[in-house]
């Protein structure tokens, strides 16, 4: 019986080019114009993704509609660079390769990160926690190497992501960069970047950055770096939002603060929960809704034209907006923080089709 599912290379591939180019996705419209065309002369329009979606039906979504890539998970230390003297390449140059192909532009993700951080870097051989000095050095080594690898093909880089700390009465979060480190090791993240690549658009990211306490301590650190003089160009708003917050004064006076010292901003990891923001995981509670009831599709609509509108107005200092996944179809939050619980974050639905709150932010 198994026979019958057995194919051939040649028969796999013929299958594999019908999925991708008989697609589903309806045409926004009539012109067959995508975000990346209504923002043309706005900012770039970018979308997080794997290689297995560069490799589905989801292909002709992500062509017809953006024209930067960000690597979902292919770039972080972890994956990348799991041993000391192992890299794994491939996935991420996958992902370069397609956008190179595309004519698409790539935001490189990320360079320095307390998760998703192999233990290695912070062990001996003996099993000893190492010396700043021996951290510092492979973090240098880490940077430059996969910076070189790209350089040229990946315009920016998130360089320091998420070192906050998100207890309101802390400033950085206490990781064991910073516990080996101080704040050194954000410091010379950006150098060996800037170090390895001097053309590279260089940033900051960080979630929360709405929120008035945490976008102050934020900032405090993006001052301090830029008195300094550390070669940090940027500050990545993450954009993991709800249909709760932020207000449009909080998204306002937050682009505004980073803007005044002088950094571009771009939105980085853009979607809209329908639940309200939470971190810690939890199970599900007894009656929780797990629809996208028509309620939560109103204020989704509601307030994704709200932050489109403040990103328009704010046109010379965003230089670029980054979807993080492309559909309702699958999404990081599916499960997250919520094990079972599907997420509707998107523009695009489940099956890959335009939701009324794409057409609100198309429509200007």
């Amino acid at each position: 019986m198994n026979i019958i599912f057995k194919m051939s290379r040649v028969a796999t591939a013929f299958i594999a080019t019908l999925l991708l180019h008989s697609s589903c996705i309806a045409q926004p419209d009539s012109t067959g114009k995508g975000l990346k065309d209504y923002y043309k002369k706005y900012f770039n329009m970018g979308v997080a993704v794997s290689p297995r979606s560069l490799q589905t039906a989801d292909t002709q979504l992500i062509i017809q509609q953006f024209n930067s890539l960000t690597p979902e998970n292919a770039m972080k230390m972890g994956p990348i660079h799991p041993l000391e003297n192992v890299y794994n390449w491939k996935d991420a140059d996958a992902i370069v390769d397609f956008a190179v192909a595309h004519g698409m532009k790539v935001r490189g993700h990320n360079l320095c990160w307390h998760e998703q951080t192999p233990n290695w870097l912070f062990k001996d051989a003996k099993g000893d926690t190492v010396t700043k000095i021996v951290l510092l050095q492979r973090l240098k080594d880490h940077i430059t190497n996969v910076v070189n690898r790209y350089k040229g093909k990946i315009y920016a880089w998130d360089v320091v992501n998420e070192a906050i700390d998100d207890d309101s009465t802390k400033f950085l979060r206490n990781s064991t960069w910073y516990k080996i480190c101080g704040e050194d090791f954000i410091i010379k993240a950006f150098e060996y970047a800037h170090e390895a690549d001097p053309n590279a658009v260089l940033f900051y990211n960080d979630y929360n950055t709405e929120r008035p306490e945490k976008r102050e301590r934020v900032y405090q650190l993006l001052k301090k770096l830029v008195d300094a003089k550390v070669p940090i160009n940027g500050v990545g708003l993450q954009g993991h939002w709800s249909i709760y917050e932020p207000s449009a004064k909080e998204l306002t006076d937050a682009i505004k603060r980073f803007a005044a010292l002088g950094l571009k901003v771009q939105i980085t990891e853009l979607d809209m929960s329908v639940y309200p923001w939470e971190k810690e995981r939890r199970q599900k509670r007894p009656g929780e809704i797990d629809t996208y009831t028509e309620d939560a599709e109103r204020r989704q609509t509601e307030q994704y034209k709200m932050v489109f509108d403040i990103f328009r107005h704010n046109k010379k200092t965003i230089t670029g907006i980054t979807f993080w996944n492309i559909s309702d179809k699958r999404t990081w939050l599916d499960g997250y923080p919520v094990p079972g619980r599907k997420n509707y974050p998107l523009l695009f639905d489940v099956n890959n089709k335009p939701k009324k709150a794409y057409w609100e932010v198309v429509k200007f």
